[in-house]
């Protein structure tokens, strides 16, 4: 049968809002007025009372305490659970009275979840739009499903996925530098035959024709030598990946190499990469184009970290905004072409602004992390604290985006 609109409720001609709100109403009264009949106390001794399980009573309480009926439509138990309360409400001795309510309630619920929406699933993504703290805990959740559904389908998994980029003034007047490190740290084959891999790409033109990656050294990348000069096996925590490099036009990759999988095979897959002159420094007055950079989502994984370490010459005063792009169909996005707002996701995630020094950019779960920003800063003759840093977190990233901090460039000073 074709599911009636999200919008209004058929039986009643209400908004569904208005149908949620009723329901959730009728729902904590109903169950309050059970809870009350009972034995003062917590999850435990309610649950010991009634010889049910304490994560359904705390759910249940949880829920009740909410003043807002939409948020007890969220935090509440399902249907089946909620009358297995009721169920050992009335062997207590609870007042029939309050029994039927409750039940008339539980049935409201439930028919509001089953012939409205379809599933509880559908309730949930609906109401995280309308209270904006259950946003994040209900993302959370659909993300780690779709980490371990991916991470199954494509046979590979990392604990990790590193992306930090340094923006620096370049020789070449008006550009930028960039070092890249990269980074898929915990990574194994859950199977074998897998694929792991990330890459770097230019989106826009350089000052000096093609784009010539080297490492931190200054040395081209030798593709035949793997990572060559570009290894950073002194800050891997687990043992150093074997890497195969292979460029595609603008873009380098960085493929896991050997045929290990399984359990114990986890190993560190961390490179640094260095482009000089690699994007434009200014934007015509007036443009309002802005400068970006990205990490896209190239292996399941449980956290992505993306650092942006700005020199305090470029982007004075502009704090990045964050973007999410689906790439599935068109890509990787130009945030300049506005025809990819359409691709653009809508996710609770956040930028964090770093204290001054990469000294203040610790990171739990990398711990040669600092160290490791200091070699790219001695490296590059760099200052070690001359840098702002924005920090992107995302737990469970959903695989395949595209994560952009993009920021407002100055136009060209004048001559």
């Amino acid at each position: 049968m074709p599911r009636p609109s999200p919008s209004t409720s058929p039986a009643s001609g209400k908004t569904l809002e208005q149908r949620i709100t009723e329901v959730g109403a009728t729902l904590r009264d109903a169950l309050t007025a059970v809870l009350d009949a009972l034995p003062p106390g917590g999850p435990q001794p309610l649950a010991t009372h009634l010889s049910l399980d304490k994560v359904l009573m705390s759910r249940l309480l949880k829920a009740t305490r909410h003043r807002d009926p939409v948020a007890v439509v969220y935090y509440s138990p399902g249907p089946e659970p909620l009358r297995r309360f009721v169920k050992a409400a009335r062997k207590v001795g609870v007042k029939r009275g309050l029994l039927t309510n409750a039940e008339q309630a539980i049935t409201e619920f439930s028919d509001l979840v089953r012939k409205q929406l379809g599933d509880r699933s559908a309730l949930d993504a609906l109401v995280s739009a309308w209270l904006p703290e259950t946003r994040a805990e209900f993302e959370l959740r659909r993300k780690q499903a779709a980490y371990r559904a991916t991470s199954q389908l494509k046979g590979i998994s990392c604990d990790i996925s590193l992306s930090t980029v340094f923006l620096h003034p370049s020789g070449s007047d008006g550009f930028i530098d960039i070092v890249w490190l990269m980074g898929l740290l915990g990574l194994q084959r859950l199977r074998p035959g897998a694929v792991a891999k990330f890459a770097t790409k230019r989106m826009v033109e350089g000052p000096d024709g093609p784009r010539v990656p080297t490492s931190l050294d200054g040395r081209p990348i030798d593709l035949a030598s793997g990572l060559g000069g570009m290894g950073l096996d002194r800050f891997c925590d687990a043992p150093p990946a074997g890497v195969e490099v292979i460029k595609v036009g603008e873009s380098m990759h960085y493929v896991l190499a050997g045929d290990a999988y399984g359990p114990g095979t986890a190993v560190d897959l961390l490179t640094a990469e260095v482009n000089l002159g690699e994007m434009p420094r200014y934007v015509p007055a007036g443009s309002e184009r802005k400068g970006y950079v990205f990490s896209q989502v190239s292996a399941p994984c449980r956290t992505l970290l993306f650092d942006v370490l700005v020199h305090p010459d470029i982007y004075p005063d502009s704090f990045p905004q964050l973007m999410l792009y689906e790439t599935i169909l068109d890509g990787i996005a130009d945030v300049n072409d506005r025809s990819r707002d359409m691709d653009r996701l809508e996710l609770s995630e956040s930028i964090q602004h770093l204290p001054q020094g990469v000294a203040n950019h610790r990171v739990a779960g990398i711990p040669h992390y600092v160290d490791l920003l200091r070699h790219v800063t001695d490296s590059m003759d760099w200052p070690t604290d001359g840098f702002r840093g924005y920090r992107c977190r995302i737990d469970y990233p959903v695989y395949g985006q595209q994560v952009v901090m993009a920021f407002a460039p100055p136009a060209p000073p004048e001559s």
